[in-house]
């Protein structure tokens, strides 16, 4: 099996080298670099945006943990994150977003919130957010992927990290966006057909689909007792944060700016929702089918020094396979392997282009030299693109305390900060600097208090306050504030 996986990885990643390497080709400008010039289809925008939506967070951390502590119930976030955090997400932004950011001229999250609403400190506020809490994110996605590395291909976790910052640097800081969405495309086609192929053996061993599903009801009302189940405000939470909470991030927004034409948002919209279906559904199901295969006593654990056992949910998915997926099937696992690490990179390349634009495009005015007229964006983007992977390095090789706690963060604050602001602008002309401001400073400052009162275990209940509280805010305070120049609306609603 080792063998095996060991001559899938190495064709994987010579493929996508050799992706970065004619991606170079089709690079010239910071448009080519950040957006891939406008030019991508239906079916490599929408796949983009699925593999950047899912990363090996969940098919090993969410799937393991709820779907033992959920069971079945863990499949409403598959639903909310096919219907809501993809489909509808393309269906409600896609148009206006990549209508108003041609309207702006703007190319990040940070620039258009600068320019839609004329607020000149907006831009730096906003890339520091992305700087702060986007980077440390991407760290925790090289974690785990080099204790899969070290898990499954006996390669040593430092070792493990420093061929993902190779390969990542390579096709990211050669080719820039239209390299992440080829690559991405192709990371795709695995990720589904490793998804279904999951879903499909693991359910072929109890029986098929549907005699799997009753039996993993059944097992986890033996194991769960009931005062131990999640309450209805504990999943709608979790399905809000990983479905509306995406609406807000700007490594998924980028998609929207970079698509051919607003021909391509149905096609993307349906590709997008059934993706993100077929991935949601194989991740959860497979973790609910965990109670099939083991029960609390079996299921992988560590003994606390007070004698008590506590499972540990990240181990539940690998332990599963590994279990099940012998003899002739070790082919399979090679395969599934390779999804996870599909779903981590095309997510690791996304977060690290969007952290590095902070700082190369929203915070580096002299892009131009003013004697010679020469264009430096692009070289300063593959500098900083390379700097940013190196600096997600340490911080995944050193685990620095308060950085952890910047993981823990990440989604919660930089989509309160954004998803308001960013939503109602598109929208509402009546939304002004001052509304903006507020939001970004509420969305950011409501999830860094809720999480420390509630605590990280009710982390998804203080993200979802922090995305949902700037859009009473924004509105509020924009109500008592000078709107924004009428030439600045009319420039931005254009053709709206």
């Amino acid at each position: 099996m080792i063998h095996i996986g060991v001559v899938f990885l190495a064709l994987f990643l010579a493929l996508m080298t050799g992706v970065g390497i004619w991606g170079m080709k089709k690079t010239k400008t910071l448009g080519d670099f950040f957006l891939g010039g406008r030019t991508l289809g239906p079916w490599v925008s929408a796949v983009a945006y699925g593999t950047s939506y899912f990363s090996a967070v969940i098919f090993i951390g969410f799937a393991g943990t709820q779907g033992w502590q959920f069971g079945l119930n863990a499949l409403w976030i598959a639903l909310g994150n096919a219907v809501i955090g993809a489909g509808l997400a393309w269906l409600v932004l896609a148009r206006r977003t990549r209508r108003m950011t041609q309207n702006l001229d703007t190319m990040t999250m940070p620039e258009f919130l600068q320019e839609r609403y004329g607020a000149k400190h907006l831009k730096p506020l906003a890339a520091s957010v992305i700087f702060f809490f986007l980077l440390p994110y991407s760290a925790s996605v090289f974690k785990g992927l080099g204790h899969l590395f070290e898990a499954v291909f006996g390669i040593p976790y430092d070792a493990a990290l420093l061929i993902m910052i190779a390969f990542t640097g390579v096709y990211l800081i050669l080719g820039g966006y239209f390299a992440i969405a080829v690559t991405d495309f192709i990371q795709g086609i695995i990720m589904f057909a490793g998804a279904a192929v999951m879903v499909l053996v693991i359910s072929g061993k109890g029986g098929g689909l549907f005699e799997m599903l009753g039996r993993a009801a059944a097992a986890y009302n033996l194991h769960i007792p009931p005062e131990q189940r999640p309450t209805i405000l504990t999943v709608a939470s979790l399905v809000f944060m990983t479905s509306f909470g995406t609406w807000g991030l700007p490594q998924m927004t980028q998609k929207f700016y970079a698509i051919k034409n607003e021909g391509v948002i149905p096609k993307a919209a349906v590709v997008t929702t059934v993706f993100a279906l077929m991935i949601g559904f194989a991740a959860y199901a497979t973790g609910a089918f965990s109670h099939v295969f083991f029960s609390p006593e079996t299921a992988p654990q560590r003994v606390l020094p007070d004698g008590t056992r506590r499972i540990l949910y990240d181990q539940i998915i690998p332990a599963l396979l590994t279990g099940q997926l012998t003899g002739n099937l070790r082919v399979l696992l090679s395969l599934i392997l390779l999804l996870v690490l599909s779903a981590s990179m095309s997510t690791l390349s996304s977060l690290v282009l969007v952290s590095s634009s902070a700082v190369a495009i929203d915070l580096y005015p002299a892009r131009v030299d003013a004697k010679t007229g020469k264009d430096h964006s692009v070289a300063m983007m593959r500098f900083l693109s390379g700097v940013f992977i190196v600096i997600s390095y340490f911080i995944s090789r050193f685990q620095i305390g308060f950085i952890v706690y910047l993981m823990s963060l990440s989604w919660g604050v930089v989509s309160g900060s954004f998803a308001a602001p960013y939503i109602l602008g598109l929208y509402s002309r009546r939304v002004t600097k001052a509304g903006a401001y507020a939001g970004v400073l509420t969305g950011a400052a409501a999830m860094i208090i809720l999480f420390f009162v509630l605590g990280s275990a009710r982390s998804p209940l203080a993200a979802s306050v922090s995305i949902i509280l700037p859009f009473i805010v924004v509105p509020a305070v924009s109500a008592f504030t000078r709107p924004p120049e009428t030439e600045l609306l009319d420039r931005a609603f254009e053709d709206l």
